[in-house]
């Protein structure tokens, strides 16, 4: 029987949902940070600021930053410290993105692009000191494999962060917001990028995101200890953390 998974609110074969979300950040990646600034009015600055702000990098360390094909986290990290940064993206169109800004910026060390699936990757065990995703992990098809893959890839006493959209506190405001991003966010990205559909999925496959108590116990399981989390904006987004012991 063929194994199926959610692909925003559709039901889809999971050997399919690599490609489609591949197609979805095709279609969307030059202008990707763009809508970004539109969908969350700039907050999503603040945001990554807080999670690259609670990893501290520090000169010489090693961090991997999945699903940030443009760079917009690892070049955080690199203003902060002169550290070392994988960027590893499932869409090679995200990564020749990045890479070219990061030509624009003369970022020319420090910084490696490698395409990759989050689920397998291709680096050895113990490679890095901590490991980062920002708005990536809700459209892998599995979720559990992909925090394995995490924990695989952390020295012992590595970092985990991850910076997701969430579920709000208050069920009013969930439903406001709820509102406003069907409503809205397909029709901003339709206007921005001349396709809303991409859009439209991204809001689906945030509601089918699990909570923030769900989340913290799928990264229990993967193996993390000292497993938290912090809601930012109400709980529109959450980082959650733990580390490899």
């Amino acid at each position: 029987m063929t194994q199926t998974t959610h692909f925003g609110f559709r039901t889809v074969a999971e050997e399919e949902k690599a490609s489609l979300v591949r197609g979805v950040f095709d279609s969307v990646a030059s202008r990707y940070d763009l809508m970004n600034d539109l969908m969350s009015a700039g907050l999503h600055r603040a945001w990554k600021n807080d999670m690259v702000g609670m990893l501290a990098p520090r000169a010489g360390m090693q961090i991997i930053d999945v699903a940030g094909g443009t760079g917009d986290i690892a070049f955080r990290m690199l203003k902060r410290a002169a550290c070392e940064v994988t960027v590893c993206d499932i869409n090679q169109h995200m990564l020749d993105e990045g890479r070219n800004r990061a030509i624009d910026r003369n970022l020319l060390h420090g910084v490696e692009w490698v395409c990759g699936n989050a689920e397998s990757m291709p680096f050895p065990d113990a490679s890095f000191d901590a490991y980062t995703i920002a708005f990536g992990i809700r459209n892998v098809t599995h979720i559990d494999l992909a925090l394995q893959e995490a924990f695989r890839l952390l020295k012992p006493g590595g970092r985990f962060l991850c910076l997701e959209f969430s579920h709000l506190q208050h069920e009013w405001m969930q439903k406001c917001y709820d509102r406003y991003s069907f409503a809205a966010i397909p029709k901003i990205g339709a206007w921005v990028t001349g396709k809303g559909d991409p859009y439209q999925y991204l809001v689906e496959s945030i509601r089918k995101f699990p909570t923030q108590e769900a989340f913290a116990k799928m990264m229990g399981s993967a193996g993390f200890g000292n497993v938290q989390f912090r809601n930012l904006t109400q709980g529109v987004v959450a980082i959650h953390s733990g580390r490899k012991f």
